[in-house]
């Protein structure tokens, strides 16, 4: 075999063993911060600086960038509620402000099936309560201010999924997963109010490892 062709089956190996390992690092994908603050940007952040704004808290531009003035306004803001002063927008801070915060989607057939869908490409393999805290993980960020405000604009969010994005929520559903969608909707939640679920065998994610353990279930962490 010639020299070249050897070189070109290396870098064939080294790309698949490189894909592979960005697959596994982590069930969820979505990795950073999703409380607004400093060095934030976004619609979240327009509309906090909007809300201080009509309050006369806040004099500067509302241009959705999270910064010192936008803290300060925050913190200034949390003062007058009695919330604690450390500028980070976070649910409680949200609520005060009267920022939407969506509610649990009822437990209709269709939603029952888009949630089944990822439930059963997230966690195929977990034991039955670890299906249910996977579909609640879900509908918790759907009443969580950080997070859009729908069962499918949750799903759907950008990087928000593994499974969405590597085609495995395109596979069949499993039998399990119906059933768990149903709990989970009708309010069953044994992941204790997650939002966030990792597998620590399969992440080397240094800022998810930094969540709050709430409970493990099967291989999955789940944290707050």
């Amino acid at each position: 075999m010639k020299a070249k062709n050897i070189i070109q089956i290396l870098i064939i190996i080294c790309i698949n063993v490189l894909s592979i390992s960005i697959l596994a690092s982590s069930f969820t994908v979505d990795t950073q911060p999703t409380l607004s603050k400093v060095g934030s940007r976004g619609s979240e952040v327009k509309a906090i600086q909007e809300k201080l704004k009509d309050r006369g808290i806040y004099k500067g531009s509302v241009d959705g960038i999270y910064g010192t003035a936008t803290q300060k306004a925050v913190k200034t803001f949390q003062k007058q509620q009695g919330l604690t002063q450390d500028g980070i927008a976070g649910p409680a801070t949200l609520k005060k402000l009267g920022i939407s915060i969506g509610n649990t989607p009822a437990a209709t057939q269709t939603n029952i099936n888009l949630l089944a869908r990822i439930i059963s490409a997230e966690s195929r393999g977990e034991p039955y309560n670890g299906q249910v805290a996977v579909g609640a993980c879900v509908l918790n960020r759907v009443e969580h201010p950080s997070f859009p405000d729908t069962l499918s604009g949750v799903i759907y969010q950008k990087g928000a999924f593994t499974a969405v994005v590597d085609g495995q929520f395109n596979q069949p559903i499993s039998d399990s997963a119906y059933k768990a969608a149903k709990d989970a909707l009708n309010g069953q939640d044994p992941s204790g109010g997650a939002i966030y679920y990792f597998n620590p065998d399969k992440t080397s994610n240094k800022w998810m490892r930094t969540r709050p353990v709430i409970v493990r279930i099967g291989k999955h962490l789940f944290c707050s």
